[in-house]
């Protein structure tokens, strides 16, 4: 939501994000016309589970405690939202989620247009539960307009309510400027992490849950300890699969292999994609159904030049071709995780001619200055 806001201010708006306070909430204030104003909910830190990718237990199901605390959050949402946009003579109100986030937007935007963008996972909850799916159906008829980072989920938000006249994809963008080859920062992540400058270095990012697929990254880790003897499988992100991944890499016998490094600050993490020879997006459908719209590290991962390995699934198509910008394989599947690893690894001409056509693709087509100048045409149609 940042650098959506940051990059619509840029375009001479003024931008004004209300969203829930959190006990770790760590952002500084923002020059160039974006304001936060964070609302408070919970009496009880414990229950300040509203929002920040904590309101679901592995991406699969509703937290209690999440349960618990959304009647307090929705209602003051919508109060600070109102206030908001009554005192700010707002024009447009954009939400993003549309459980909760269009909920609150529907309730607080009175007569102003109202514009909902869709993410993952709030589709995902409104398809499994039906008091969720009538709130986003409510939000839905109240909305001028529907954004989605995948085609899948616009569909599948249509199948719930949203009308599919009033509907557009617009992928997630990224900054090419942070996200860039840079030989230093390769030489200093890998010093750091104790890998040599030699020694194959393979990177996912993301929350350890179910969608992400990391269990056949691991999987496809021990196919090819046998061929690259010094490899190296880094993965950045916690979450609550963290105990059963490495207990899966000690049962694959590939512990010594795969190294965990919890949460990194976004600000590293243009050096740590810098670093890798190839990195891994193997995101897949959980046993729930719930599916990534478009992971933003697959955007990430593309600017900087580093050659991309992901599935064939939720919106990464839609940005990623096989074989040109990026290496496609199909979800669940480990050991075609691996060949398409190994291929380049052993083809390192055509690793690079990958990670240059991407590069060049996100930059002309998906940069954040582009996604704004889309939502900016949305806002002045609605």
């Amino acid at each position: 939501m940042e650098p959506i806001a940051t990059g619509i201010a840029a375009r001479g708006h003024e931008v004004h994000v209300v969203a829930p306070w959190h006990p770790r909430w760590n952002r500084p204030k923002l020059d160039g016309g974006v304001h936060f104003h964070l609302f408070r909910y919970a009496p009880i830190v414990a229950l300040n589970t509203f929002g920040y990718a904590e309101g679901m237990k592995a991406d699969v199901r509703l937290r209690p405690s999440a349960i618990a605390a959304a009647p307090l959050a929705v209602l003051a949402g919508w109060l600070k939202a109102l206030r908001v946009a009554q005192k700010k003579r707002a024009t447009i109100v954009h939400a993003h989620w549309v459980v909760p986030g269009g909920v609150i937007g529907a309730a607080a935007a009175g007569s102003i247009p109202l514009v909902v963008s869709l993410h993952g996972s709030d589709v995902f909850v409104a398809e499994r539960h039906a008091v969720a799916r009538l709130a986003a159906r409510t939000a839905f008829s109240r909305a001028r307009w529907v954004t989605a980072c995948s085609e899948d989920l616009r569909a599948r938000a249509v199948r719930i309510g949203a009308d599919s006249a009033r509907s557009s994809v617009i992928p997630y963008g990224v900054d090419p400027t942070r996200f860039k080859p840079d030989p230093d920062a390769r030489r200093r992540v890998r010093a750091n992490l104790g890998i040599a400058d030699d020694a194959p270095m393979i990177l996912a990012i993301g929350r350890l849950v179910r969608k992400k697929g990391f269990e056949y990254l691991i999987d496809a880790t021990a196919i090819l300890r046998s061929r690259h003897a010094a490899i190296r499988v880094v993965i950045a992100g916690d979450g609550d699969l963290d105990a059963e991944l490495r207990a899966r890499a000690e049962t694959a016998g590939v512990a010594g292999h795969v190294q965990f490094l919890g949460n990194v600050p976004h600000h590293d993490v243009p050096a740590l994609v810098a670093a890798a020879d190839v990195a891994v997006a193997p995101s897949v459908h959980d046993a729930a159904g719930n599916v990534d719209g478009l992971p933003n590290t697959v955007m990430e991962i593309m600017a900087s030049g580093t050659p991309l390995v992901a599935t064939h699934v939720g919106g990464i198509d839609a940005v990623a071709t096989d074989g040109t910008t990026a290496r496609l394989v199909p979800e669940r599947d480990s050991r075609a995780l691996a060949d398409a690893i190994d291929g380049l690894l052993l083809d390192r001409a055509m690793g690079l001619a990958i990670g240059r056509q991407a590069r060049d693709l996100v930059g002309r087509q998906h940069s954040w200055a582009r996604v704004a100048e889309d939502f900016e045409a949305i806002y002045q149609r609605c």
